[in-house]
């Protein structure tokens, strides 16, 4: 495991500059934590290229975005080659489909073997496809960027959970579930349906990094000899520190299963470095998104970022104006700022929720006392807001993945670590310099 290694200054600005290029390998849906990054960008004069990763037609065939489709993304350049990761839909030689497989476990998802050496052959299948679709991509991607330019690669691929309904109502539970419906995501994990969940996932999230550094191998090194410099950032998460009992204190989402993966993707770009790549993940804090939305919980820590900015920034009118924000969206206002607080700190300071804090154990398996007050702190904060779809946390996400995108861009240019950490107190001191988002 990569040791921990926050950032703790500003990064001083880049050398990028109008006319370089920011490639996102992926695709944008919504706001999210890419949008933090491209925000910045833009900010400089770079140029933005986006991708896809493609849709299925009716048939179940990947296909790419339709004039349509292209107009209604809202962004362009788009290198319109599918970018799908994974393996879930590929036949695995015996007829069946990874999902397939899965889906007919049933209910004894348990007990049930599944057939390791034909989910093995589905994933170098879905493997070859997609190092295909990469050489493609490249070849697209190649005439919207000048000789000579710096290149930022922006990696975002993550997740890979098969689309299996059998594992999604199991996955409900672990991430959801109380009393009788709780799941142990030990359990699940150590099932062969989380084996084979753990090869989904890694494929996806991880390997990806190696696929995009390999393939764009030649690209970089011509875009080097005519003067560039081409760097490669990936989104990772491995726990937050935020402001707790004073002091910042690393914790975790507890049970987060795709940790397992997000550590290979720190290997991934280790491995990378060793071949005198620039590539380097970047750990971000819990936000709440589309994608987070399954893991209920997730958002707690958000909800302290109030407490660094007061902390760190230098102007007391700058945290005063996001605890107003804040509070104008919450029924007993101010006063529900203070018992979020009290909320947090009963969570954070149970005992059943101290392994949540050891950065050794990560990624931690969930415990059902730990899960219950998890999960109900959740709905209490959420409880104490006028609209429930209005959430603070949502403008909360907002400044953290703004100031995530500032630190990527310019910390890229001299990064020399496969992986680091961005807390809640370089977030807040990167808003108190760069003002906050409009």
């Amino acid at each position: 495991m990569t040791p921990f290694n926050p950032i703790r200054t500003v990064p001083a600005p880049s050398g990028y500059g109008a006319g370089d290029v920011l490639v996102i390998f992926g695709e944008v849906f919504g706001r999210g934590y890419v949008n933090g990054l491209i925000d910045a960008a833009e900010k400089i004069g770079m140029k933005v290229v986006y991708g896809t990763v493609g849709r299925r037609d009716a048939e179940g065939n990947l296909r790419p975005l339709t004039d349509e489709e292209l107009a209604e993304k809202g962004h362009s350049p788009i290198v319109n080659v599918p970018l799908e990761a994974g393996f879930d839909k590929e036949d695995m030689g015996n007829g069946q489909t990874l999902i397939e497989m899965l889906n007919a476990t049933g209910k004894d998802w348990e007990s049930a073997e599944l057939d390791f050496d034909a989910i093995e052959v589905g994933r170098q299948k879905g493997e070859a496809r997609f190092k295909g679709q990469v050489a493609a991509y490249l070849e697209a991607l190649r005439p919207h960027i000048p000789a000579g330019k710096n290149v930022l690669f922006a990696h975002t691929m993550a997740g890979g959970i098969p689309g299996s309904k059998r594992v999604l109502a199991v996955s409900n539970r672990i991430f959801k579930g109380q009393g009788a419906r709780a799941q142990s995501s030990q359990a699940f994990w150590e099932s062969p349906m989380g084996r084979a969940c753990a090869i989904s996932f890694e494929e996806v999230t991880a390997r990806t990094l190696t696929h995009l550094v390999d393939g764009t191998a030649g690209l970089a090194a011509e875009l080097q000899a005519a003067g560039g410099k081409v760097n490669y950032v990936a989104y990772g998460y491995h726990g937050t520190e935020c402001l707790i009992d004073g002091a910042y204190t690393w914790q975790t989402y507890v049970p987060y299963l795709q940790g397992f993966a997000k550590i290979k993707l720190e290997d991934a770009a280790a491995d990378a470095r060793a071949k005198d790549v620039n590539a380097s993940v970047y750990n971000a804090p819990e936000i709440l998104t589309n994608s987070s939305g399954l893991f209920v919980g997730v958002e707690l820590p958000l909800y302290r970022l109030i407490a660094a900015l007061e902390k760190e920034t230098e102007s007391a009118g700058f945290a005063d104006a996001v605890k107003a924000i804040c509070a104008a969206k919450l029924t007993d206002g101010a006063d529900a700022l203070v018992r979020m607080q009290d909320i947090l700190n009963a969570y954070h300071g149970a005992a059943c929720a101290q392994y949540v804090r050891e950065f050794a154990a990560w990624p931690q398996h969930n415990q059902p006392e730990q899960m219950d007050l998890m999960l109900n702190s959740s709905a209490e904060l959420r409880g104490l807001h006028i609209d429930s779809d209005d959430l603070m946390t949502s403008y909360l996400s907002t400044l953290v993945f703004t100031a995530c995108g500032h630190i990527m861009l310019h910390n890229s240019w001299v990064a020399d670590s496969a992986a680091y950490w961005m807390g809640h107190d370089i977030i807040s001191k990167t808003l108190g310099t760069t003002g906050l988002p409009a």
